[in-house]
């Protein structure tokens, strides 16, 4: 695939692109605007690749996926945890739109700026880095409306499932090893309680912080 179009024709054709602001999200957000450019060649394949810190920006397939699982609407309020280049966030703030915001906290100082760089650059609006433990969340902007987390804990962390919305989604890796882990949704009902749903197997590198293991 040598164009975002194609790489969208693709990922629609697998049925990973359902809704339309997804679809709509994919058309304004370039990938390569957000891989190194060693790397630009390979911007529209479907595969992971590196970006610094021993990191790694998802494959697009992934980042569907993702994206569609959240079930995120316009205005909401998220939290990621892992910005990576910023391409995921990116997506993301396509979807909530003009009222929404996105909060990505990353651990990386170098891939802090990366990211900021990568969202300044492609003119992408209503997007947060921090740079921080990821693993604690965001208190201080907390509720919030939907929370990503883009590396594989042991375990989920407590925090984000205390700071996240009652009705909410959080969707995090899950698993002890760091070749295999599973991508599992997690909703808190109205009334509080946590119902864990898995998606699909995935691999992803490792969240690191207080509350990851």
């Amino acid at each position: 695939m040598e164009s975002n179009a194609q790489l969208i024709d693709y990922l629609k054709a697998c049925s990973l692109i359902k809704s339309k602001a997804v679809e709509i999200a994919f058309e304004k957000v370039d990938r390569k605007e957000f891989v190194p450019r060693e790397h630009a060649l390979h911007a529209y394949e479907d595969s992971p690749l590196p970006t610094m810190g021993a990191q790694t920006i998802s494959a697009p397939s992934i980042v569907a996926i993702m994206s569609e699982a959240l079930e995120v609407r316009q205005g909401m309020k998220v939290l990621e945890v892992g910005a990576g280049s910023g391409y995921q966030a990116a997506v993301l703030a396509q979807v909530v739109g003009e009222k929404g915001k996105i909060y990505s906290i990353e651990r990386v100082s170098l891939l802090c700026e990366f990211a900021r760089n990568n969202l300044e650059r492609a003119g992408v609006k209503r997007v947060e880095v921090i740079c921080g433990d990821g693993s604690k969340g965001l208190l201080e902007k907390a509720p919030f409306d939907r929370i990503i987390v883009t590396a594989a804990a042991k375990k989920i962390p407590r925090p984000l499932v205390e700071q996240l919305k009652p009705g909410g989604r959080l969707l995090i890796p899950i698993g002890e090893s760091p070749y295999f882990q599973e991508l599992v949704l997690v909703e808190k009902t109205r009334g509080g309680k946590i119902v864990e749903k898995p998606i699909l197997p995935v691999v992803f590198v490792p969240l690191v912080g207080e509350h990851a293991e």
